[in-house]
């Protein structure tokens, strides 16, 4: 299995798919690779696809310290772009994926082309907070993994689709179980992300995607970053909840392939 040791000696486990363009697709919180599993197909016809599990997620290490920051976590995909001997790639960044994509705009500008958030926002500090009872969901869900799975579903996507599409709506998450102090440092990092004096530095073709319907990110997180970052282009998709991405996946992935052709690394 393919691994890159990074400079602190954690190893994080990636996989490179399709051809073209190199296309880094950064994983939202507590998920791993597996969660792009069908996903990356609308990609990899015209990009070289790359995923990686997140210290603490997945197959990568699971490191008790240093604290999980999402500066750090962006450094983490840097390295493996290092490894694989890639110099610009394109950076589509969901949820969590997001606010670490924001500091590779920022701090990596030199290795981004295009960039992608998705659901995301400039951290808590500037950000518009969930509500009470949906904070109170995310942060302490229920015991009964089947009850726990139902709840948080709702808040990816719509009662009918997620009835209707189990499976799928199982698979979005990833398929590996993370251990509880992994869980926490990775919340931690997510909760201490604050990019927003930083925002304006970014200099890539920027897009931001989230669903009008986000009860977990609320939809007012999006305009914030698009206000901060020059030229940025902004896409609400109506109805979409959280899960925007797998429920409304063709018109998600239509809007980001076309943002994508339109700005080339060469």
């Amino acid at each position: 299995m393919p691994f890159v040791t990074v400079p602190d000696g954690t190893r994080l486990y990636y996989e490179v798919s399709g051809q073209g363009e190199p296309l880094l697709l950064v994983n939202g919180q507590g998920m791993d690779h597996t969660s792009w599993k069908e996903l990356r197909t609308d990609f990899t016809e015209r990009y070289q696809v790359i995923i990686v599990d997140h210290r603490g997620t997945g197959l990568s290490d699971k490191p008790a310290e240093p604290a999980y920051t999402t500066r750090g976590l962006a450094q983490d995909m840097i390295a493996v772009l290092d490894h694989l001997g890639i110099a610009r790639a394109h950076v589509y960044g969901f949820s969590l994926g997001g606010r670490i994509s924001q500091w590779l705009g920022i701090n990596y500008s030199q290795r981004v082309g295009a960039l992608v958030l998705g659901a995301t926002s400039p951290g808590s500090a500037h950000g518009i907070a969930r509500s009470a009872e949906v904070e109170a969901l995310w942060s302490n869900p229920p015991g009964d993994p089947q009850e726990a799975l139902q709840k948080i579903a709702a808040l990816f996507f719509s009662p009918a689709w997620a009835a209707a599409n189990r499976e799928t709506v199982r698979a979005s998450f990833g398929n590996m179980p993370i251990p509880e102090y992994a869980r926490k440092l990775i919340s931690q990092a997510s909760e201490a992300h604050d990019a927003w004096e930083s925002l304006p530095q970014i200099t890539a073709p920027t897009l931001i995607l989230h669903g009008s319907a986000d009860m977990l990110n609320p939809t007012g997180n999006a305009s914030l970053p698009a206000e901060r970052i020059l030229n940025a282009e902004l896409s609400i998709l109506e109805g979409a909840r959280h899960g925007y991405l797998v429920e409304f996946r063709q018109e998600a992935s239509n809007i980001v392939n076309a943002f994508l052709a339109r700005h080339p690394l060469q």
